[in-house]
């Protein structure tokens, strides 16, 4: 195994980006339905909007120079490469701690809340409270991508996050994760339970198995949540089913369509986060054409075989309002040691853009009480 870790700074050629100009600027327009609103899609209204301010008000090279703030490194692991940000606190007792994204977001998810965890004293904070951060673009996605083989599931991807906090000393450490990271962290903590401090999310993805009993004096509240579980995998899932289908069919779109890429992150992005927090992301599969690799990870897990035993590593939930909502009858099915449970009123799938205050102060507490 080569445990060589190698500095890696983002720079795009340019003409990648005049490239992109190019095409966007001879995108080829859909047609549409009048007066359907957003009834079928996303609005071509919305599209064009978003098109026009990356053309003319967007700027790749102030992400890029967000990001290269930050040291960052690849090195290769279970055949892969791994890109991740290595953000280590001034203070020499911060805890460690790994914070994986989801989809369709990347390492730009948690820009805003590097500088609060890592060095709380320069940010009103507790300096007890520090942490040292490793930020991986999980394999397929970015800068870790695109995968070279099968099977880059959340379990796979835990041993992968196991193994770099290893190779980065670290002999006890914490787990963070939204999204798709809500379900790669858990996973870190049952694969690496003599190590792993506590795991820390923001979705506990557990749902009913269809046994009536399960039902049987759910709360008013927990059914509402039932709901509107149901209306979004009703109305909101088709891109969770292509991808966990025939991710390779979607791929050829992907990357052949900057207007695609866009459209297809947009459907879950909406109207929750600012325009270069979408750009941002979506440059990065756009950029490194990933957009179909990091598909395939809905498709992994689909095929692979879930352990039978709850995860017992004490496990934390910061719930946001406009979100996903936790059940937590459910949870305990899943998961045997849940010692925190906070509920927000305010904040959405992506609160470490939206609440960072709110994520941050639950990370802290949760992870403080560890200790």
């Amino acid at each position: 195994m080569n445990n060589d870790i190698h500095p890696f700074r983002i720079e795009i050629p340019q003409a990648d980006l005049d490239y992109l100009q190019d095409r966007l600027a001879h995108t080829r327009w859909t047609t549409e339905l009048p007066g359907v609103g957003e009834e079928y899609g996303l609005s071509l209204e919305y599209v064009q909007g978003l098109v026009e301010y990356w053309q003319n008000g967007y700027d790749w090279r102030e992400t890029e120079a967000k990001l290269n703030e930050y040291p960052q490194f690849t090195t290769e692991i279970d055949g892969q490469n791994i890109h991740f940000l290595h953000v280590r606190s001034p203070e020499p007792d911060a805890t460690p701690l790994i914070l994986t994204h989801g989809w369709p977001m990347s390492v730009v998810e948690y820009l805003d809340v590097i500088g609060p965890l890592s060095d709380p004293r320069s940010h009103g904070g507790d300096p007890a409270h520090a942490f040292h951060l490793v930020i991986p673009s999980m394999p397929g996605f970015g800068f870790s991508g695109p995968t070279n083989d099968k099977g880059w599931d959340r379990y796979r991807i835990a041993k992968a996050w196991a193994e770099l906090m290893r190779r980065l000393g670290y002999d006890s450490y914490g787990a963070h994760g939204n999204d798709g990271g809500s379900l790669v962290s858990p996973e870190v903590g049952r694969f690496d339970p003599e190590h792993v401090l506590g795991v820390h999310v923001t979705q506990i993805f557990s749902f009913p198995s269809g046994d009536p009993a399960e039902f049987e004096g759910l709360s008013e509240k927990d059914m509402g949540k039932l709901e509107f579980l149901q209306w979004f995998n009703d109305s909101m899932s088709a891109f969770a089913k292509l991808q966990a289908t025939v991710p390779q069919t979607l791929a050829h779109a992907l990357a052949d369509s900057p207007v695609g890429q866009l459209a297809w992150s947009c459907q879950l992005f909406g109207d929750a986060v600012s325009r270069d927090y979408i750009l941002g992301n979506v440059m990065i599969y756009w950029l490194t054409n990933t957009g179909g690799s990091s598909a395939r990870l809905y498709y992994e897990d689909a095929h692979a075989e879930a352990p039978a035993e709850p995860t017992v590593v004490p496990l934390g939930l910061a719930s946001f309002a406009n979100d996903f909502q936790s059940i937590r009858r459910f949870a305990e099915r899943d998961h045997k040691n849940i010692v925190s449970w906070h509920v927000y009123d305010r904040g959405s799938h992506f609160a470490a853009h939206d609440a960072p205050d709110l994520l941050i102060s639950d990370i802290r507490s949760f992870f403080a009480s560890l200790k």
